[in-house]
């Protein structure tokens, strides 16, 4: 794969939004992509998205949010993983919007998401945030949308069939 051995998407501060059904591989992927990109000398943090919110939340409180984002925002690659799973809060999502835009033209967002990437709009639930957000991920992207099994599913073992184990 192209996009993986060069990481050319990574200096043209380009994203990758990866999105399936459960158990394809969009994590693995992301991490393989983020992996690749280690050994390039390009920096990178993989977040699941519920916790990165939390983080962000607790941020706020403790008042280390400014700091946070400067980090956030000096990574080569962000690998935001289960974007959509959760409902966000009117803070969650202005956060969001804070991350992405920090990093929207110099710096490269991975998503991994069972939500197709059309739902996205409604998962943010505020049109003007999703708006923003969308247009700051989407437009520089490339889109990879994965199919096929769960490959968590464990094959049959034809030697053993109705035996347990």
């Amino acid at each position: 794969m192209k996009i993986a051995s060069a990481c050319w998407w990574i200096g043209n501060a380009a994203g990758v939004l990866l999105s399936g059904p459960t158990g394809v591989g969009k994590t693995w992927l992301a991490c393989a992509l983020g992996q690749q990109a280690c050994r390039q000398g390009f920096p990178v943090l993989y977040q699941r998205v519920p916790r990165l919110t939390e983080t962000l939340r607790i941020a706020h409180a403790d008042g280390s949010f400014g700091r946070l984002l400067t980090q956030l925002a000096r990574v080569d690659v962000l690998i935001l993983d289960d974007w959509g799973m959760t409902p966000l809060d009117q803070a969650a999502r202005h956060d969001l919007l804070e991350v992405i835009d920090d990093r929207s033209t110099s710096k490269s967002t991975l998503i991994t998401s069972q939500l197709p990437i059309d739902h996205w709009h409604a998962w943010l639930n505020d049109p003007t945030v999703a708006d923003a957000i969308l247009d700051r991920l989407v437009h520089c992207s490339h889109r990879i949308n994965l199919k096929g099994e769960s490959l968590r599913r464990k094959p049959l073992d034809k030697d053993n069939l109705g035996e347990p184990s």
